[in-house]
């Protein structure tokens, strides 16, 4: 399939669609969720159920699609409810990378990921603070554990399955326009045997800007050829339940309350709450803008809540730098500072200091932002100022969050020397009061900021970071290869220091900076699931009917970033074990 076929057809789907809008997160907080009785009537009279099916996939990304396609492909009826008027969800804002341990092209390329090195990169990563290499369950508590488990077990069996019924082909994922394999997030930790070989993409429609629409666009129309119902603009309100059994799902459209009756399961695979402001401050505190679609509202929570359902944590997220503000603007973002771009750049903090490396991935770069100061109380780093010379800005022009003109960035901050940047940098703070709280730069700022770039000029020199060592692994090398392309219209010559990360920040230049607040591409936080995708009660045992995958639910990686595409291998993996226990294959 050709992307300019795709684009065709999406926008044919759109218009028969219509563009209807849809309550944002401020109306969908209005609207309470419920639990009915099964006997209870519809508001239409004496029939109970509005329509009938087998499962009800709520969502349409790739956690409720690839739900949906596994349902349909082992003979069960089912329909697809999502409340935007366009399907494919965040998904379809990805790169549509798939992360998968021990995949096809693994053995293809003649190495082995093994089950227990596989395991203990996981756990080694997303559990620092309980991993123990020498425990059964490497220091995590049984039931974190099995959901490794099952995803190390699963996740090559979805790729199988979705091969096996022409639902989805993939392909080894190469880095766009670096035809490289992509190091993990964690490539360099010992507990990782097998760097560089787990990422995927769809083998056909995959680019840069459009794998995830692809990979939306074909699960959507493997179901639609097969003439699986998709209910657009039908928001889910709440469950419907025989006893302790879910058998059916409420759902709003254009105000009319429509019960739908799923006689094996109901799948929520609804994305986080990044746009829903109350969420946020409640459990997300510091999280100033976000990625996802603007359906991430955090609907599930709720409607789990409503049913007797245990949250897992509510406090993670799949995190990116973002420019502060672009988020202040609109908190619906259409990309985060995946990377930080250039090489004659550094991040600093209120009080014009390094705090970590500028080039790691960007979930775990985020996660700087929230150190916590116990002696001036204080979040010294919540706020980032990445400072940067006319080098990276006329040479990596372009690539966010620098501008392929200055004169277009309303974002951008500049002064001749570190004093004067300084200075607008705190007018530039106090023209945002009111909305950042009354964070400050410290009174020393600038005398750090000289003194970090001074510091920071000697590594570039010498090749080695011997604060935070930037460039020294291969994550931070080959990523920056694709996150710093160089302008067409670049002046300034190639990087002839030793390490390709770094470069002299040059004192005499003008300098420029640009405020980065912690934000994300979704939470993945909510209810608790077990290894079969079933959600679980307040007593830790399956709610019979209710299943959860993807960014509405508690993450199986907690934190952790395992790689490009760890939020796709995730979701796809957990909606086919959905599918498969709800049609009694499992």
């Amino acid at each position: 399939m050709s992307n300019d076929n795709q684009d065709n057809n999406l926008s044919r789907r759109k218009l028969l669609i219509g563009a209807g809008l849809v309550a944002g997160a401020a109306s969908t907080l209005g609207l309470a969720s419920s639990v009915l009785a099964a006997g209870e009537k519809s508001a239409k009279g004496d029939q109970a159920w509005d329509m009938e099916t087998d499962i009800v996939c709520v969502g349409s990304g790739a956690a409720a699609c690839s739900a949906a396609v596994t349902a349909t492909s082992l003979g069960a009826k089912v329909i697809v409810v999502e409340k935007m008027p366009m399907p494919g969800g965040t998904t379809g804002k990805s790169g549509g990378v798939t992360w998968i341990p021990n995949n096809k092209f693994i053995a293809a390329n003649g190495a082995q990921d093994k089950r227990e090195d596989c395991l203990r990169y996981m756990a080694r990563y997303a559990y620092p603070e309980m991993y123990a290499a020498n425990s059964e369950t490497l220091g995590l508590p049984q039931d974190v554990f099995q959901m490794l488990e099952a995803f190390y077990d699963n996740g090559s069996k979805m790729v199988e399955w979705m091969e096996k019924i022409d639902a989805m082909h993939f392909r080894q994922f190469k880095m766009w326009d670096v035809d490289t394999a992509p190091p993990d997030y964690g490539d360099h930790l010992a507990e990782n045997k097998l760097n560089n070989m787990r990422a995927m993409e769809p083998a056909s429609g995959a680019s840069s800007a459009g794998g995830g629409n692809s990979l939306a666009y074909q699960l959507e129309q493997w179901l639609t050829k097969r003439d699986v119902p998709f209910l657009l603009e039908h928001r889910a309100v709440g469950l419907i339940k025989d006893g302790e059994r879910v058998i059916g799902l409420e759902v709003e459209n254009a105000g009319k309350i429509l019960r739908i009756h799923a006689r094996k399961g109901v799948i929520f695979g609804t994305g986080g709450y990044s746009h829903n402001v109350e969420l946020v401050r409640l459990h997300q505190p510091g999280l100033y803008g976000a990625c996802a679609a603007g359906g991430s509202t955090g609907d599930f929570i709720g409607i789990a809540q409503q049913a007797g359902a245990k949250m897992g944590p509510l406090g993670t997220a799949w995190r990116t730098p973002v420019v502060l503000e672009q988020a202040l603007e609109n908190r619906a973002l259409p990309h985060g500072v995946f990377f930080a771009p250039g090489d004659s750049m550094i991040h600093v903090n209120k009080y014009g200091k390094r705090v970590m490396n500028e080039k790691r991935n960007y979930n775990d770069r985020t996660r700087a932002h929230f150190t916590f100061d116990p002696v001036n109380a204080e979040y010294p780093n919540r706020f980032m100022f990445m400072v940067f010379d006319d080098r990276t800005l006329d040479r990596y022009a372009g690539a966010l969050p620098l501008p392929l003109d200055k004169r277009e960035s309303k974002w951008l901050i500049e002064g001749s020397n570190p004093q004067e940047l300084t200075a607008n940098i705190k007018k530039r703070l106090q023209s945002l009061t009111g909305k950042i709280g009354n964070l400050s730069l410290s009174d020393d700022f600038a005398q750090n900021l000289d003194a970090s770039i001074e510091r920071y000029n000697k590594f570039a020199e010498a090749g080695r970071d011997e604060d935070f060592d930037r460039g020294l692994h291969e994550y931070d090398r080959i990523w920056n290869k694709l996150f710093s392309p160089v302008s067409k219209n670049a002046t300034f010559p190639a990087n002839d220091k030793p390490n390709p990360t770094m470069y002299p920040i040059d004192r005499k230049s003008t300098l420029y900076a640009v405020i980065l607040a912690p934000g994300a591409l979704d939470t993945n936080a909510g209810p608790a699931i077990n290894p079969y995708a079933q959600v679980l009660s307040a007593k830790g045992e399956p709610i019979t009917g209710l299943y959860g995958a993807g960014n509405c639910i508690a993450s199986p990686s907690g934190p952790a970033y395992l790689g490009a595409g760890g939020t796709i291998g995730l979701a796809m993996t957990f909606g086919y074990l959905a599918a498969r226990h709800a049609v009694g294959q499992a």
